[in-house]
């Protein structure tokens, strides 16, 4: 048997010892690479409970109503003033008139059966609540009849002057249903556009203040702008329910008005005619 000549044998020895090496070397990686991966499933599992706390957390906002009113010069402030007395004007007005009116239809229920049952005129009229405004029309018809005297009045026959009495206690009426009504209308028609004012002279000066800053980044003019858009939608909140409070009362009081006139009509005839007519 041949041997090899020795320096055939020198690089199969190189090559078997890198194959080695590289053996003894993946063994050692083994290790880290285990510890690698153990480290990184736990801030995995940690990142998803992370981030619904940073997903909830909530913002500041150092813009609103608060900050309107303590930032704000006199004229904001006013402004703001202004329509808080509009809104609990309007509310105020709301719920008397309601009220009134309210009592006035429970009056009419009353005198609907109590005044036409009564033996006589007189006797309807005590069967009256005090202060009740078919009572005040009964009593100005019957003044009317009784005290058509004196040589002015004797000049207008009775008909015309029974009816005359009547018909200024049933306007009377109508004015006193109508108070306040003005005031709901000119809230109304007004208060969007002194909201309206509220916001042109906030944006006057959020411009202004950006304007010296010399900062026109989102934050320095959404915010200012967006706070003064509140006067704006202060405004609208106001005249919204004087709106609809004035149409509303608007139409109870043609109801309870026809409901006067049609008992100031029949006192009327009962006063000249001696009968009620249908």
């Amino acid at each position: 048997m041949s041997v090899p000549h020795p320096k055939l044998l020198l690089p199969r020895a190189r090559r078997v010892a890198s194959a080695l090496l590289a053996v003894v070397t993946l063994c050692l990686s083994l290790p880290q690479l285990a510890l690698a991966q153990a480290a990184s499933e736990p801030a995995a599992a940690v990142a998803p409970a992370v981030a619904p706390a940073v997903a909830t957390e909530s913002v500041t906002n150092p813009y609103g109503l608060s900050a309107l009113w303590s930032q704000g010069d006199f004229v904001a402030r006013g402004t703001l003033i202004i329509m808080v007395i509009m809104s609990m004007g309007s509310w105020y007005i709301i719920f008397t008139k309601l009220f009134e009116q309210r009592k006035l239809l429970k009056s009419a229920d009353a005198a609907a059966k109590t005044f036409w049952s009564a033996g006589s005129v007189k006797a309807g009229i005590g069967s009256l609540d005090e202060g009740s405004a078919f009572r005040y029309v009964a009593e100005s018809g019957v003044n009317a009849s009784e005290h058509h005297e004196g040589t002015l009045v004797e000049q207008i026959d009775k008909h015309t002057w029974v009816s005359m009495s009547v018909q200024r206690a049933i306007d009377n009426i109508n004015s006193r249903l109508q108070d306040g009504l003005a005031f709901l209308a000119t809230v109304g028609s007004t208060a969007p556009f002194v909201g309206l004012f509220g916001t042109v002279w906030g944006i006057y000066h959020a411009l202004t203040a950006i304007g010296i800053s010399g900062q026109a980044s989102i934050d320095k003019v959404a915010g200012p702008v967006g706070e003064a858009l509140i006067m704006t939608a202060f405004g609208l909140g106001v005249a919204v329910p004087a709106v609809m409070g004035y149409n509303w009362l608007i139409r109870r009081n043609k109801l309870a008005m026809e409901r006067v006139r049609a008992f100031g009509g029949d006192v009327h005839n009962v006063l000249l005619a001696g009968k009620r007519t249908a």
